[in-house]
């Protein structure tokens, strides 16, 4: 099962090396990401930052999809990645998640408009779309950047809406 989709700009770093697989106990990591499964570069590097005793999974989202609907994977605890918002609600709408986290995104994105939500969240229109989307689920759809901090709620973000 899915514990919790990670929307995060960065997919595997640090703070979820260290953080994130404590605070979920998690065994099981997957990258949920089109151009990182094509990647042999990034792949090692993602790799890499997985700490020990945790199995990575790098996979297109399709494929992503597939490996979590199979019935073997019901009983895993996964920790899911992505870069995405657009691939977290498509995983979502397909599968059993607990949560989705929307926690850095955005920072690297060149589109001309975008709208700020948070310092760590930032969209261009497809990705605000998708973001109205998926506070509309029927699941915990939250911003959290680190377990000390508060979570805030999609809603609540969509609510102050700037356009950067």
């Amino acid at each position: 099962m899915i514990i919790q989709i990670r929307v995060d700009d960065r997919l595997i770093h640090g703070q979820i090396a260290v953080v994130w697989s404590k605070q979920f106990g998690t065994t099981h990591m997957v990258v949920a990401n089109d151009k990182a499964a094509k990647d042999e570069v990034q792949k090692m590097t993602l790799k890499m930052a997985t700490p020990n005793g945790v199995k990575v999974l790098i996979r297109s989202v399709d494929d992503s999809i597939q490996v979590f609907n199979d019935p073997k994977s019901k009983e895993l605890k996964m920790f899911v990645l992505t870069d995405s918002i657009q691939d977290a609600l498509k995983i979502a709408r397909s599968c059993e998640v607990g949560s989705i986290n929307v926690a850095n995104v955005g920072r690297f994105d060149t589109s001309e408009k975008k709208f700020k939500l948070g310092q760590d969240v930032v969209c261009n229109e497809r990705e605000l779309a998708a973001l109205k989307e998926v506070a509309g689920l029927n699941m915990e759809t939250i911003h959290w950047v680190i377990p000390s901090q508060p979570k805030v709620s999609i809603k609540k973000m969509l609510e102050n809406i700037k356009e950067d």
